[in-house]
């Protein structure tokens, strides 16, 4: 399938409202969704029922000639095949009206992407990890959601409504005056909408082709770097020398109490058990119920968060440095994985990368294994150690002392001097910038300790005295990176 491509000047943009449907549109929305479940187990089944016959009669010793055909699972074959079985099907023979058939074209449609990326992952030209074969999605798990792309689908001018092809007009919570103007302009198109319910409510977004307007930030020739953190959640440190911190909200750890209390009384309820088929009783959905809105209260507290932050530093400065941080490996640290969970570095370093190039500005990303922590910001000296837990940097060289954070904050921004504007805007990489890795600062240096029941007439036995290595000490970078 072609990727749709916009015009000349102009970009796809997503315009999301929340929804106050009433009791019907609700139970409407919801029949859409289950629609697209619907569609999609039935694509999934219908097209891997070959395969698993294919597998059968390879057993019985039939020719490679004589086996059952392979089911493609393109979209057009897909909903040719769905049209001419939805009459008489009973799974969809009875309700099969009642929903638009944009619901059922979702389901299909997400069946065939599923296995294309099964297909390309198999075959070594999908990139990440190993995608397996579709899968049915259950009733009691399966996200709600539906896509619609034709029929009538519309900003209402007269109030905040929206119209949807066999829903009909729904209110909107918030004003559609930033979708509404630009539409009424002519400078926008809409291309699709999608359904959602997530965070205890629904959602549409509106994918609107629309002209491309670059806000000018208010200092493009200065740079920042980001220094992120659990302790403060940021450190802005830019190249005129000024320094900002941003303190950690800490939202999960102000409602942990309230959950821990709700979630108790959830415990006491009496659950599901899918082995008897027993369902929840009424208080156990009403105290699931209390439970959900405090997460809900939560992420939506940490997403309005984190939207002020990258939405300010992006409006202000011509060039944002941040760390190449490695989320899913920190988040393995039992200690700190819920905090740093709290405090969204992915989310931060995702947003600043759309925001930058919607600005007209460049963001950087320094390597990975850059000692910022332990450089010094002043006489570019960097230290072999530097412990978490240390939350000074005193310069063994040049005496100067300064916090940790606001250290690596300043050494972030002086990397923005040695990236070129062009290339990978990876910093510290050997394509883009030229900047020096000590011996010692970028990889561990510590000796590796003999074992105590190992003997000396073993491989890997104790180390003899004149064979121990001492640690790495300071040591002075050639050129010392400087703040413009």
């Amino acid at each position: 399938m072609k990727r749709f491509r916009p015009q000349s000047g102009f970009v796809v943009q997503a315009f999301r409202f929340a929804l106050d449907p009433n009791a019907a549109q609700e139970t409407a929305l919801r029949s859409h969704c289950g629609g697209a479940r619907a569609a999609y187990n039935w694509a999934v089944g219908w097209v891997s029922a070959s395969w698993w016959q294919r597998r059968a009669e390879e057993t019985y010793g039939i020719g490679e000639g004589e086996l059952t055909q392979w089911r493609p699972w393109s979209l057009p074959a897909l909903r040719k095949e769905f049209n001419a079985v939805k009459r008489t099907d009973p799974r969809f023979a009875g309700w099969w009206e009642d929903n638009s058939k944009e619901a059922y074209s979702t389901g299909l449609a997400n069946a065939a992407a599923a296995f294309d990326n099964y297909a390309k992952s198999k075959q070594g030209k999908r990139r990440g990890k190993k995608v397996g074969m579709p899968r049915f999605k259950s009733k009691r798990k399966a996200r709600l959601s539906c896509r619609f792309t034709t029929g009538t689908i519309r900003v209402e001018p007269g109030g905040p409504h929206v119209t949807l092809p066999r829903l009909g007009t729904i209110r909107v919570h918030e004003p559609t005056a930033k979708l509404l103007g630009p539409l009424r302009a002519g400078r926008a198109r809409i291309l699709s909408a999608t359904v959602r319910h997530e965070r205890g409510r629904w959602f549409v977004s509106f994918q609107v082709e629309t002209a491309r307007e670059i806000r000018r930030v208010t200092r493009p020739d200065v740079a920042v770097g980001i220094d992120l953190g659990v302790k403060t959640l940021a450190v802005l440190a830019d190249s005129t020398g000024e320094i900002r911190t941003i303190a950690n909200p800490r939202h999960l750890d102000t409602a942990l109490r309230h959950l821990r209390r709700t979630s108790h009384v959830a415990s006491r309820r009496r659950g599901p058990d899918r082995r008897t088929g027993q369902k929840p009783s009424k208080r156990r959905e009403k105290a699931d119920t209390r439970r959900n809105k405090v997460h809900h209260r939560v992420a939506n507290l940490r997403t309005d968060a984190l939207h002020k932050l990258t939405a300010a530093v992006t409006a202000e400065f011509g060039t944002v440095v941040v760390e190449d941080l490695n989320v899913a490996g920190m988040l393995r640290n039992r200690r700190l994985a819920r905090r740093i969970a709290d405090a969204g570095f992915g989310e931060i370093r995702r947003q600043l990368t759309y925001k930058t190039r919607r600005n007209g500005c460049r963001v950087v990303a320094a390597d990975r294994w850059f000692p910022s922590s332990k450089t010094c910001s002043g006489c570019g000296a960097v230290k072999a150690k530097l412990p978490l837990h240390v939350r000074t940097y005193e310069c063994d060289a040049c005496g100067l002392v300064i916090d940790r954070d606001d250290n690596a904050a300043r050494n972030l921004a002086a990397l923005a001097a040695t990236t070129a504007p062009t290339g990978t805007e990876v910093a510290a990489d050997q394509d883009t910038a030229k900047v020096s890795k000590p011996r010692g600062a970028d990889h561990k240096t510590r000796t590796a300790r003999p074992r105590r029941n190992t003997g000396t007439g073993r491989a890997g036995g104790a180390t003899l005295p004149h064979q121990r290595q001492t640690e790495t000490r300071d040591r002075t970078e050639a050129q010392a990176p400087r703040l413009r």
